[in-house]
């Protein structure tokens, strides 16, 4: 790509904008990480020594101020100010990429999409776990019909965290939008519904577990597709053994697939996109299986190679959509769909009841 490279503003240098958002940013062709929004002094200092070339500002209303020397807004920030944060700087006259969840309601969603739509402004939602390796690979099985008619899909997003850590991610305030079922909860969702289609009806449980904790920190929703698929997910900050990542089950055959992708690990460890050939590879031990009648557990069906994962990807996107006028690589409408499902899903466990949409 050439020409002048488009110019971010990160609002956000928390777990969400150090390890994801800055590193991808600065990765990618044809975008610079203009400015860092943070007003933690150590936060501040931890942007400049990542990114030596980096503008520092304490607050967001410093940012927008000098909208006209940016191309692009990035939120970080607290889900609770997605949605405030995301309207100034459509207001502002600047694109927007939002950290997952973009609002605390579907309703909200619908919103900002209309906003960015009047003012002809691209708004992205960063739902990185498309960009998985493992959901690169089972996308390539279901596109090649290796599975069949797929009849259940079941997606694992668990840990073994028996300690609460705290923070707004943890807090039981409402406003906060914390809890596993709209954290991790969004990324299983957006899956299911990236690979089988919108959902007709939502049933969840979910847990407050842990000694302390505040919010749900063990879900479980079921989905049924209009296209007949049904979706088992399963997310939880308490689980003692670790399920499959997937198990895909289909007329013809099934996919298991165990580990995460290791992309957030080599970004929490300081790894860069470019810095290696083998980004987002994972050895051939780790791969899944498929297989019918077998068990993978005993060696059963055949190794599949997963596909190496791309978190580049999203934002090399968003730059084409920006600079050449390509798709959004995830819209707000797609991340609106998801947040019906959660919506749904709270009410499923708090009513203990199905939920139609």
């Amino acid at each position: 790509m050439t020409g002048t490279p488009l110019r971010a503003g990160l609002i956000g240098y928390g777990l969400a904008g150090s390890v994801f958002h800055a590193p991808l940013i600065a990765a990618t062709g044809g975008l610079v990480l203009d400015t860092v929004v943070t007003s933690n002094p150590e936060r501040q200092e931890q942007a400049r020594a990542a990114f030596p070339d980096v503008r520092i500002a304490a607050s967001a209303d410093d940012l927008l101020a000098r909208a006209g020397e940016l191309d692009l807004v990035v939120i970080a920030s607290p889900n609770k100010t997605h949605v405030p944060l995301a309207t100034a700087a459509l207001k502002a006259g600047l694109p927007v990429v939002v950290d997952k969840p973009v609002a605390g309601t579907a309703a909200e969603a619908r919103e900002l999409a209309a906003l960015a739509e009047e003012r002809g402004l691209l708004l992205s939602v960063f739902q990185n776990r498309r960009w998985d390796n493992d959901f690169l690979t089972l996308r390539k099985l279901l596109a090649e019909g290796e599975l069949g008619e797929v009849w259940r899909f079941e997606s694992r997003f668990e840990r073994w965290r028996p300690q609460p850590k705290g923070g707004w991610r943890e807090s039981g305030d409402p406003a906060e939008i914390g809890g596993l079922l709209y954290d991790l909860g969004s990324h299983v969702v957006d899956q299911a519904l990236v690979l089988f289609g919108p959902a007709r009806c939502v049933y969840a449980e979910s847990d407050v577990r842990r000694p302390g904790a505040e919010t749900d920190d063990d879900t479980f929703i079921a989905l049924t597709h209009a296209s007949g698929v049904r979706s088992h997910l399963y997310v939880s900050a308490t689980t003692a053994q670790l399920g499959p990542r997937f198990r895909v089950l289909g007329s013809r055959a099934g996919y298991v697939k165990y580990g995460l992708d290791p992309q957030e690990a080599a970004l929490r460890e300081g790894g860069r996109p470019g810095a290696t050939a083998h980004w987002g590879t994972e050895p051939e031990e780790l791969w899944g299986r498929v297989g019918a009648g077998e068990s993978p557990a005993t060696g059963g069906g055949r190794p599949e190679r997963t596909l190496p994962g791309d978190y580049p990807a999203y934002y090399a996107a968003v730059t084409r959509a920006l600079t050449e006028g390509g798709p959004n690589p995830v819209t707000a409408l797609e991340a609106a769909a998801a947040l019906d499902v959660l919506e749904a899903a709270r009410r499923s466990a708090r009513d203990r009841m199905a939920v139609t949409l």
